[in-house]
């Protein structure tokens, strides 16, 4: 692996210890499932468009 390649496998389980001996540090204490909805009728154009038209709205000011 080249210097600053990034590889998942090596962070999934790791954990930090501490020189105070300690128990270390858990990374995946605040880890969560679960799913994320969406409720509205707007397109993703539809937003896209009236993102441009808030980018705009502040480039006048």
């Amino acid at each position: 692996m080249g210097f600053g390649s990034y590889d998942e496998s090596e962070q999934e389980n790791q954990e930090v210890d501490t020189d105070e001996g300690g128990e270390g540090i858990n990374v995946h204490e605040h880890d969560h499932e679960g799913e994320v909805s969406v409720d509205g009728d707007s397109s993703t154009e539809e937003l896209v468009d009236r993102l441009g038209e808030m980018k705009a709205d502040d480039d006048e000011e």
